[in-house]
């Protein structure tokens, strides 16, 4: 069966759980779809975060350059107005990468008005989870440290610095550096209450873990191991910083990139008049929404669909919406995990030896598939299509289970997710179980190949996020299972799966 068309040039890549689902994978599928006809994709674009997402495509592990990179045929790849970045980072993943075949910095476009993250914001990061752990004896958050969510602070306290500020004077930037290191130092000491041993520690994690992310680079004399150093930005006294020092190597940075800055906006708009696709790749999923999902365990930056217009800076039109999720649940730092799995059970302890953080390489929590969470993010932000990944890690399993409710103490059911975080916690997961298969199907490329059993849990998984988004009647357009992954590789990709009203008639 032929996969359908796409709706719009315009193709959101979202996550629909908390982070984790393989949207990296998703961008060359897409891209190799389109690239046989007249709407092939010329635009990748990072739509939010920085570099606290990681995103794995094509064997490449990506933070802050979008997974375009893997796509010789794409010639753009941009950055949007939405994602803060700190400059060195550009040229510390980008730089490796053209080696070994990648262009890089000839396809990058990085928005004028994308916010510039510094070395400030890192501390700040840092400052506030010892706050956290330390002041107010609370559980650590699990910040990734890249320093995210003090950037986007600075955009809504009206401290921006921006991109554009490299093409102007060395002195303007300088000033409002110098501003913005006085008020993260001043923060740190004073509210965070940080103590001077703390803070010379920060200084040497970033120095441990910035050195030993980029060994590679450094073994092949891309960059001197003082370029990772963060204990020449100390000041001479504690809770102040080398202001020369990290004035000269943000601006150097900035110099370096400076043919890369342009407008995202105009970009886009020229490849859409040219008949062209441009995918927008996010950095997080629906529930790390700051808006839409359970604070502190967010991120600092919209995460859905909408941001797309508002980082590439164009008028709200039709869009392709990919709904990414796993065929299991993970999770990590201190979410609330109703459909946790037992860690004795042994699919539990194969399933957590694959899910390590591509950021921050922590161990992820695993759990069995929340229906409920991905019907709402349905429901609520709404998806044209669903990509499923990792399906074949199941494999071995006797029983599957697909939480299609949650439950309170009296018995009462609750269908869609409790905006009330207290609420939420107190209740548990209604599940559905479905039967397991012992086969391998990793090498299956044709979902009539599958175990009857696999198709018909994977039936399930869309069947219940259906209930969950339309308790009622469904509409008469479906979104549709259009990728069904079943191994790491860019070929294990289940490409014919059936239409969704067929497919839940397996259920």
């Amino acid at each position: 069966m032929p996969l359908s068309p796409f709706r719009s040039q315009l193709i959101a890549d979202v996550g629909i759980s908390f982070g984790d689902e393989g949207k990296g994978r998703l961008i060359p599928e897409v891209i190799e779809e389109l690239r046989p006809t007249p709407a092939s994709v010329s635009v990748v674009f990072k739509v939010n975060g920085g570099s606290n997402s990681g995103h794995t495509a094509g064997g490449l592990k990506l933070n802050l350059l979008p997974a375009g990179v893997v796509a010789k045929s794409v010639p753009h790849l941009a950055i949007g107005a939405g994602v803060v970045a700190d400059p060195r980072k550009f040229l510390w993943e980008g730089r490796p990468l053209e080696p070994k075949g990648y262009a890089i910095f000839s396809r990058l476009v990085i928005d004028e008005r994308t916010l510039v993250s510094d070395l400030s914001h890192r501390l700040l990061d840092l400052a506030w989870e010892d706050y956290r752990v330390n002041v107010l004896k609370e559980e650590p958050r699990g910040s990734t440290g890249r320093g995210i969510t003090p950037a986007y602070q600075d955009e809504t306290g009206q401290w921006q610095i921006t991109y554009a500020d490299f093409l102007g004077g060395p002195n303007f930037f300088a000033r409002k550096l110098a501003a913005r290191a006085d008020r993260a130092c001043r923060t740190i000491q004073h509210v965070c209450q940080v103590s001077p041993a703390a803070w010379d520690a920060f200084f040497e994690k970033l120095t441990t873990a910035e050195t030993k992310a980029n060994a590679e680079a450094i073994e092949l004399g891309l960059f001197p191991k003082s370029d990772f150093d963060f204990t020449r930005f100390k000041g001479a006294a504690p809770f102040t910083l080398n202001l020369d020092a990290l004035t000269a190597a943000y601006w150097e940075a900035g110099q370096q990139l400076r043919a890369n800055i342009g407008e995202v906006r105009e970009l886009v708009l020229r490849e859409l008049a040219a008949g062209h696709s441009i995918v927008g790749e996010f950095g997080q999923s629906y529930w790390l929404d700051k808006r839409h999902g359970y604070s502190p365990n967010v991120t600092a930056s919209h995460t859905f669909t909408p941001e797309f217009f508002e980082s590439a800076g164009i008028p709200v039109q039709p869009i392709h919406t990919f709904g990414v999720a796993k065929a299991y649940d993970t999770k990590v730092g201190t979410h609330t995990f109703l459909t946790q799995m037992p860690d004795d059970l042994p699919l539990c302890q194969r399933l957590k030896k694959l899910e390590f953080g591509v950021t921050t390489g922590r161990q992820r929590m695993v759990g069995w598939y929340d229906a409920v969470e991905k019907g709402d993010a349905l429901r609520y932000g709404g998806y044209q299509d669903l990509m499923i990944n990792k399906i074949d890690a199941l494999s071995g399993a006797d029983e599957l289970l697909i939480c299609t409710a949650y439950e309170d103490a009296t018995g009462r059911r609750y269908g869609h997710v409790p905006r009330n975080e207290a609420l939420r916690k107190t209740l548990r997961p209604v599940y559905a179980k479905h039967g397991g298969w012992s086969e391998d199907i990793s090498g299956v490329r044709k979902f009539a190949d599958l175990p009857q059993n696999a198709q018909r849990y994977t039936a399930a998984m869309v069947r219940s996020v259906l209930d969950v988004a339309y308790p009622v009647q469904l509409p008469a357009v479906l979104p549709n299972l259009r990728y069904l992954g079943v191994g790491p590789e860019p070929s294990q990709i289940i490409k014919d799966v059936p239409a969704t009203a067929d497919l839940i008639k397996l259920v």
